[in-house]
């Protein structure tokens, strides 16, 4: 089924060779669905990376990320923040949505270990090209896309993962997580998310010094 890569051994050296390459890409079952691959956007060399897990139905319609309801509250939290959209680079660990039919309806469905595994590949090039200095991750699957393995979020979420090469690394709930809760459990986990995008908007101004 999948297709073989135009260079198995690295992916693409531009952004737009990855964007052209991502939706010719049918490595795995999400790419053979009705759905198209949706590129990363932002600067192409900025301090901060920001991966969420993959499109979803907003976004694969408009062709960008976060362009939905998890998006827009992103956006909310960076602007409280102090950090600027314009000079981040945002992207998902897969590049494209996955989803069951129900009816006429597109039902979205997380993607498995295998599949964010699979689809790394076109992040570690994004990851190549960018060369950010934090790279900020939004639920487990994201995490797993950076990292290449689980993590907890409960237990990696507030300070930095230093990796051997590369950026450092700090893990964060997703924005749709944060969507799907109410009253006192809601409050508690904004809190958290509101301290998790300080703390890296903190950061970032250290390593700016």
């Amino acid at each position: 089924m999948a297709k073989d890569l135009p260079d198995a051994g690295k992916p693409p050296a531009t952004l737009a060779g990855i964007e052209k390459a991502i939706h010719e890409c049918r490595r795995c079952p999400i790419g053979f669905l009705e759905n198209q691959a949706v590129m990363g956007e932002g600067l192409k060399k900025s301090a901060l990376m920001v991966v969420g897990e993959q499109p979803g139905e907003q976004e694969d319609l408009a062709g960008k990320p976060f362009v939905g309801p998890s998006g827009q509250l992103l956006d909310r939290y960076l602007v409280e923040a102090g950090i600027d959209r314009r000079q981040v680079y945002v992207t998902n660990a897969v590049k494209h949505f996955k989803f069951v039919w129900r009816g006429k309806r597109r039902l979205h469905q997380s993607p498995t270990g295998k599949e964010i595994d699979i689809c790394r590949f076109w992040l570690d090039g994004e990851l190549a090209i960018v060369q950010p200095k934090i790279v900020l991750a939004l639920g487990g699957s994201a995490a797993r896309g950076v990292l290449g393995k689980s993590v907890t979020i409960s237990k990696t979420r507030g300070h930095p993962l230093p990796q051997e090469h590369g950026p450092e690394v700090w893990v964060t709930a997703h924005p749709s997580y944060l969507l799907r809760l109410k009253d006192e459990m809601k409050e508690q986990q904004e809190r958290l998310f509101r301290a998790d995008l300080a703390a890296v908007a903190e950061r970032l101004g250290e390593l700016a010094e």
